[in-house]
């Protein structure tokens, strides 16, 4: 779902910087903001359930401070970047960066899901499933 939603931030937001018909942009700042809040609570609730109780705090921590700590200077980075290409060209810049994070963590979903199934398994969120000959 990660993937889904960030795709879908970065269309979005490619969209929205072709739209002039307010009504219109309305519904694809909607669309927006679903993935952007799609993809931001996915990926808190899968690190605060993978992380052992004894680190959560710690790790929420540099989690929210990576989050919110680099907020600051991509808005400085997108303000300057506006300024000199224009709004609507750094929203499509926005969004083919959305597009390239969702690609790149697509190719390794299968990878994380290996690692993270132990772990739900043994917390009881998902049933353990049978073992395929040959993996």
């Amino acid at each position: 779902i990660i993937p889904f939603a960030s795709a879908t931030l970065g269309v979005g937001l490619i969209a929205f910087s072709h739209v002039r018909f307010f009504p219109l942009a309305l519904f694809v700042l909607m669309a927006t903001g679903f993935g952007m809040m799609v993809q931001l609570t996915s990926s808190n609730s899968v690190l605060q359930t993978v992380v052992e109780e004894d680190k959560r705090g710690r790790v929420m921590s540099l989690y929210t401070m990576g989050f919110m700590g680099t907020v600051p200077f991509g808005s400085l980075i997108y303000g300057a970047l506006a300024h000199r290409i224009g709004a609507p060209n750094t929203l499509v810049l926005g969004g083919i960066s959305c597009l390239i994070g969702a690609f790149l963590f697509a190719r390794r979903i299968s990878v994380i899901r290996d690692q993270v199934s132990p772990i739900y398994v043994k917390l009881g969120i998902i049933p353990e499933q049978p073992r395929l000959m040959g993996r």
